[in-house]
């Protein structure tokens, strides 16, 4: 009986450890994924403004073609 006990917590005591490295292995891959997020939205951003920007150049572009027609 003894054995049997013994056996069950050992069993626990690994059931454990795994759990414990699952719930660092979740909060790593969280970690990483906020910091994808915040890569990816700044990269949205930059992107953004210099759309922005070549589209005032070519309105500018396109308003100088019809001045000069």
């Amino acid at each position: 009986m003894a054995d049997i006990k013994q056996h069950i917590f050992q069993e626990l005591a690994s059931l454990e450890e795994a759990a414990a490295r699952l719930r660092g292995t979740a909060v790593a891959a969280g970690k990483q994924t906020d910091l994808e997020v915040a890569i990816l939205t700044e990269q949205v951003k930059n992107l953004r403004d210099k759309n922005a920007r070549a589209t005032d150049m070519i309105e500018q572009s396109i308003s100088i073609l019809k001045k000069l027609k």
